[in-house]
């Protein structure tokens, strides 16, 4: 194959894909104008390029006039290759016109490309959307706890979806709004007659600041009686009462206890005293007779005495042994 060959062969090459994009993108081009939608046929051949779809671009283009809005072709591309959804964006744009809802293609592609779903906020501010709580206990100020479940209609707000809370934030706010209105009520009853109250109370505190939704109305689905709170925790506080004086009854009794173990040591140790105080007795008369201080006629005397001492003792029925006499 020669060189004026391989020359035909690329330019046959060329000339087929030259007309498959301008065939392509020609059937674009009479598909936009037909419909009147301005889009040039060169611009659609060069979105390939940049990697842009140019079907869904000039079909989102279609909507945009077919609808009477305003956004053009660069508008649409650039928020392609920024990321956004543009059928989304196109569809919340004639959404909003349809319910009278001011919105302009930069602030939709601005939701957009902050993540959140503008269609399905633009859908929510025309039918407000209803959340529901889930299940709040708090305590009354006589000790009953309630339970209680609530409904929220919220609609989206449209200037405040970027940047604004979404709907944990609502539901947060709500339930810290039930416990403080049921913790500042005197009896659970008020709360069980009139649960409107709490309602009333939470929306009157504005909850829906900085959030990225409006709430409509607060509406109490149900309301439980839980557990006797109060009850619980004086059976609790009585309970640790008879511990703790429990524990101040054994401490006494070991404490009486280990006085009357010292008593029975000092009572031993006097009498082992008395024993030694006794045995030093015959001692002493010994030494009293070999000084001459004692005579064998008084030792007598005095064992006499000791023998009656005994017999009166023992006609008495008492023992005569110290000893016993103690215990």
């Amino acid at each position: 194959m020669n060189i004026a060959q391989i020359g035909m062969l690329v330019l046959v090459v060329a000339v087929i894909a030259l007309l498959y994009f301008i065939g392509s993108s020609l059937s674009l081009w009479l598909q936009a104008l037909v419909s009147g939608a301005r889009v040039g046929l060169l611009n659609i051949i060069f979105m390939r390029f940049r990697k842009v779809p140019p079907k869904m671009i000039v079909e989102a283009k279609i909507m945009v006039v077919k609808a009477g809005l305003t956004a053009t072709t660069d508008n649409l591309e650039s928020h392609y290759l920024a990321g956004g959804n543009v059928l989304r964006v196109v569809q919340s744009l004639i959404a909003a016109d349809k319910a009278n809802i001011e919105l302009d293609f930069n602030r939709a592609a601005a939701i957009d490309l902050a993540g959140r779903n503008v269609l399905e906020a633009v859908q929510m501010s025309v039918n407000p959307k209803v959340i529901e709580t889930p299940l709040v206990a708090a305590m009354a100020k006589d000790g009953i706890q309630l339970k209680a479940i609530s409904r929220i209609t919220v609609r989206a707000n449209i200037d405040r979806l970027v940047g604004g809370a979404g709907e944990e934030t609502i539901l947060a706010r709500v339930g810290e709004g039930i416990v403080t209105t049921i913790g500042s009520a005197n009896t659970h009853k008020h709360v069980l007659e009139n649960p409107d109250s709490i309602s009333k109370t939470v929306l009157a505190k504005g909850l829906d600041a900085g959030t990225a939704y409006e709430i409509l109305s607060i509406d109490i689905a149900d309301v439980d009686v839980g557990k006797n709170i109060g009850a619980e925790l004086e059976t609790d506080r009585a309970e640790a009462d008879k511990k703790i004086a429990q524990a101040k009854a054994e401490e006494r009794r070991a404490m009486a206890y280990a006085v009357e173990q010292e008593m029975k040591a000092r009572v031993e140790e006097m009498r082992a005293k008395v024993v030694a105080a006794e045995a030093e007795v015959p001692m002493a008369m010994a030494e009293a007779f070999r000084n001459g201080q004692l005579g064998i006629m008084d030792y007598y005397k005095m064992k006499n005495i000791v023998a009656d001492t005994g017999m009166r003792d023992t006609i008495g029925g008492q023992d005569s042994k110290p000893e016993d006499k103690t215990e």
